[in-house]
């Protein structure tokens, strides 16, 4: 278990220049946190480059990227991409002629899933075929960055992996009762871990989030010994969630989303890089806030613990671009009702008995209750049904100001880090965007 430990200085150094380069271990889909660490590699004058984890073609089977999803995925990443696939996982991997474990999950029903069992040895064997093939893609990729990355240059690999819920339709619908569900409608997220639907997905959570951080270290041990005969530094950086610190009741206090079922596999993350730590190798976890994106958005409520950025914007800063925020945020609303009502809910959301009693670091992850369902399914429902359009919500004006904030934080933190596991909370956030915007 981590010690929480809050990122509360402001970082300024910079090792990284023109003619370094930064490296994007996952592939870059659409609008997330790795974009502002890419907008800071970009003004450092960084060459940009990156990988692809391939596509599956009608037989299931990895591939490279054809000529035309080449030329757009890099014209998206705004740099080279590495055209071997390093998809990570074991889902789909299986020795030759026996099922993989998404063919084993497909005779499981929402009846019976609880009960339904996995042949054991049978997974092992395809995990050490997927962890097999994942080193060996790793591998190729890694001799050429080789020669791509000069001697003397500094290399920022920013790990982005995470994920790994196989694709079986019966995890959809118990996915939506577990997050989403209340009264008759809710599952306890136990019932899943306790079944072997649930194990297999943890286990598969494990290799895609954690492991791969791990591999990447140990692959690019030649490179990193290289560039330090020749005066360059390596650094690591991978996004963790353990929660964050938010203002309530007028202080930051740690709070976190329950139930996130990644959470022991983003732990195992952390472990990953204070073990690098250990051996002298700069690699951080920065557990970052919650945000909405698409991948989150089946987590209704995770978007609750955004809105009480709004008073840390104050709380930190000169007021003027932050009060034109709150007018933003104000305008998104109905007519008639009032941005400090909905902040005025979300203290008494916190407040409540049941959403307090998950405040526990200690005990993190949690599993969900019915009762906690009721509060905080029932409170996200009822403040987004207080908007204009459900396309156009504060928690997405939020979001994308929680994301501009987090970038500068750990490029310029990554040059002298503090150590392996670090949490940007709405503090640290708040001041760096009002430095962002100061006049």
């Amino acid at each position: 278990m981590s010690v929480l430990t809050p990122l509360r200085e402001m970082p300024v150094g910079n090792i990284f220049r023109k003619g370094d380069v930064f490296v994007l271990f996952g592939e870059l889909f659409g609008r997330g946190y790795v974009n502002g660490l890419l907008d800071e590699a970009r003004n450092a004058g960084m060459t940009i480059l990156g990988i692809t984890v391939g596509r599956r073609d009608e037989n299931q089977q990895l591939r490279p990227l054809t000529a035309e999803e080449l030329a757009a995925a890099e014209a998206n990443l705004g740099g080279r991409i590495i055209n071997i696939p390093l998809m990570a996982g074991f889902d789909l991997d299986a020795p030759a002629g026996t099922p993989n474990p998404t063919d084993l999950l497909a005779d499981f029903k929402l009846t019976t899933w609880q009960d339904a069992k996995l042949d054991w040895a049978q997974i092992e064997r395809c995990r050490e075929v997927g962890v097999a093939r994942f080193k060996s893609s790793l591998a190729q990729v890694m001799a050429e960055l080789d020669q791509a990355i000069p001697d003397g240059a500094n290399v920022f690999f920013a790990h982005t992996m995470a994920g790994g819920i196989p694709k079986t339709k019966v995890f959809l619908a118990i996915a939506n009762r577990i997050y989403k569900g209340r009264g008759d409608r809710f599952l306890s997220a136990r019932a899943l871990l306790d079944s072997d639907l649930g194990k297999m997905i943890l286990k598969n959570f494990d290799e895609v989030t954690a492991n791969t951080f791990q591999h990447l270290i140990e692959a690019s041990s030649g490179i990193r010994a290289r560039l330090a005969k020749s005066g360059g530094e390596t650094r690591y950086t991978a996004y963790g969630y353990h929660g964050t610190e938010i203002l309530i009741g007028g202080e930051y206090q740690w709070q976190t989303y329950t139930n996130y079922t990644q959470g022991k596999a983003k732990m195992r993350l952390e472990d990953h890089a204070a073990a690098a730590w250990g051996q002298g190798i700069k690699a951080v976890v920065f557990n970052c806030p919650e945000i909405r994106t698409n991948s989150s958005d089946i987590f209704v409520g995770v978007e609750l613990s955004l809105f009480p950025l709004l008073n840390a914007l104050l709380k930190e800063g000169d007021g003027g671009w932050a009060h034109e925020q709150w007018k933003i945020c104000q305008g998104l609303l109905n007519d008639g009702v009032e941005l400090q009502s909905i902040l005025d809910r979300i203290e008494a959301y916190n407040a409540d008995s049941t959403i307090a009693s998950f405040r526990n670091f200690e005990a993190w992850p949690m599993d969900n209750t019915a009762e906690l369902a009721d509060v905080m399914v029932g409170t996200s429902e009822e403040i987004t049904s207080l908007h204009k359009d459900r396309k156009a919500l504060i928690t997405d004006h939020l979001s994308a100001l929680v994301l501009e904030g987090t970038g500068p934080l750990i490029f310029h933190e990554a040059s002298a880090p503090h150590g392996p596991v670090l949490w940007l909370n709405h503090d640290i956030i708040a001041r760096q965007l009002v430095k962002m915007h100061k006049a």
